[in-house]
């Protein structure tokens, strides 16, 4: 992921630790442990998508990244009731482009305010 990981003691299970970005701690979550999806050992293309969520920076976990997109959004269509076995509750939308579908996690709901809350403690 190339940056120096800092675990925290007794953090939720999904926060893998913190980071020093430009002076700033961040707190990094991996989003396969918060839905609980199979583990994957980190390869190259794992990267870690920075985000602001509600006035709070954090680091996201993922698999990887192949691009970034602006999606028009009048492209966006609400999302349907289960998408790929994640609660829609954490899925602000479909959007298209092109030929492909992109589900749009609502960051927002990523984090329960409990969880929010813990990882404010934790950087």
């Amino acid at each position: 992921m190339g940056r120096t990981l800092t675990k925290v003691p007794r953090s939720p299970e999904f926060v893998e630790g913190i980071i020093n970005l430009r002076g700033k701690v961040i707190p990094i979550v991996d989003l396969r442990k918060r839905f609980h999806l199979p583990r994957v050992e980190s390869t190259k293309s794992t990267r870690i998508v920075v985000v602001d969520v509600e006035g709070k920076t954090i680091g996201l976990v993922v698999d990887s990244v192949s691009e970034v997109l602006r999606i028009p959004a009048e492209t966006i269509e609400p999302p349907p009731p289960i998408v790929a076995g994640i609660d829609s509750s954490y899925i602000s939308g479909v959007g298209k482009l092109e030929d492909r579908l992109l589900i749009l996690l609502d960051l927002a709901k990523v984090l329960t305010g409990e969880e929010k809350h813990l990882l404010a403690g934790v950087a």
